[in-house]
């Protein structure tokens, strides 16, 4: 499967059959959602910085609710988490998404806010590709951010959500989040790629490692 990072909590997901998801597609945050197409598009929460499905072409099914779903051959979970540390009392709810594709188990966090629970990591283990929000303010913030890795033991984390070059919001930088983890210790690898786009294959799983990946933000 390919993972395009296009911005801000927003990535389009690619199943080598072509079956292709956007998630929490954006607008008005200092800089321009890329022009892409998809057959699915997953929303989070109903903030503007993650609900403009409008941005998406190709008629694509639109995703904003708890619940089991198959697309395509794809298995979607849409698991209900809140978007603060008060049970939604600040900012509401929030769905997690969780991917089938290619055999890889991609959970995408949407705008996660309530601290890390055994309940809430049963609900959405396994999880091979963990995409997490670590700017804070908003959402949690790096070290709730490491605790949640270090409890779901993914083999891959993208960090989302975070201050980028324009934006608008005020969240943290994504090296808060990467500072956190130690480059020299055999378990844990942190490497920032020059490009909006990487390959997945289930044979990078291993139960061994983490590595974390910085990825460039997709500008078209």
């Amino acid at each position: 499967m390919k993972i395009r990072y296009l911005g801000h909590s927003c990535f389009r997901l690619t199943e080598s059959t072509d079956t292709s998801i956007v998630t929490d597609p954006y607008a008005n945050i200092g800089f321009d959602m890329p022009h892409v197409s998809a057959d699915v598009v997953t929303v989070s929460h109903a903030h503007y910085d993650h609900n403009n499905v409008a941005a998406v072409e190709g008629n694509p099914t639109v995703i904003g609710k708890e619940g089991n779903y198959d697309l395509s051959g794809v298995g979607i979970t849409a698991v209900k988490s809140f978007h603060d540390d008060e049970e939604g009392k600040k900012r509401g709810e929030n769905l997690i998404f969780k991917f089938r594709m290619d055999g890889l188990e991609v959970c995408h966090l949407g705008d996660i806010g309530e601290e890390c629970s055994s309940a809430l990591i049963e609900a959405i283990l396994p999880v091979h590709v963990l995409l997490i929000p670590v700017g804070g303010n908003y959402t949690i913030d790096a070290e709730q951010a490491k605790e949640y890795v270090d409890r779901l033991m993914p083999s891959i984390v993208i960090p989302m959500h975070y201050k980028e070059k324009g934006l608008d919001m005020d969240l943290d930088k994504v090296d808060e989040f990467i500072d956190l983890f130690d480059t020299d210790a055999d378990e844990e690898e942190v490497e920032v790629i020059e490009g909006d786009e990487i390959e997945l294959f289930r044979d990078d799983i291993t139960e061994e490692t983490t590595k974390i990946i910085v990825m460039e933000r997709s500008k078209t």
